[in-house]
């Protein structure tokens, strides 16, 4: 059913999931200058010196399942009960990334670092709005489903 405006905001949250995956999260930055910058990703920290840290990869995985999740969301287009559920699903999930974010930007960094988030930060919170718009198109359907079967 990809003519349902429901499907399109889906698929934009999918896409805008694995643009968030690709691009970097934020930056750490010591206090003195000659250290160099320290890049987040969804999977790793790239290091000044050119090494890869892999412990915020909890970031990289919660994202990750919520695409498969958006995509089964999709194709169950005849159990709209499920479809919505699959969307507050992907909505909790988001939530979720943003706690893991927020406790890895603040714990990953040493003492004199600052971190600064990346505008890429902001497209969990953009596919919330999606999948929240989504849902409410789905139970929109849902109830002129039931009405027309109230008039039958």
């Amino acid at each position: 059913m990809i003519q349902r405006k429901q499907t399109l905001f889906l698929l934009i949250a999918v896409a805008l999931t694995i643009l968030c995956l690709c691009l970097p999260l934020g930056s750490f930055t010591p206090a003195d200058t000659l250290g160099g910058k320290s890049v987040m990703y969804n999977l790793w920290i790239a290091q000044p010196d050119g090494s890869l840290d892999f412990s915020v990869w909890a970031l990289f995985a919660i994202m990750l399942l919520t695409c498969p999740i958006a995509l089964i969301a999709i194709f169950s287009y005849r159990n709209r009960m499920a479809q919505s559920r699959f969307c507050m699903f992907n909505i909790l999930l988001c939530m979720g990334w943003y706690v893991v974010y927020a406790v890895m930007a603040f714990n990953m960094g040493d003492a004199e670092s600052t971190f600064k988030p990346a505008l890429t930060a902001a497209l969990p919170a953009v596919n919330m709005i999606l999948y929240f718009m989504a849902r409410k198109a789905i139970l929109a359907d849902e109830e002129l489903v039931r009405s027309a079967d109230r008039i039958r």
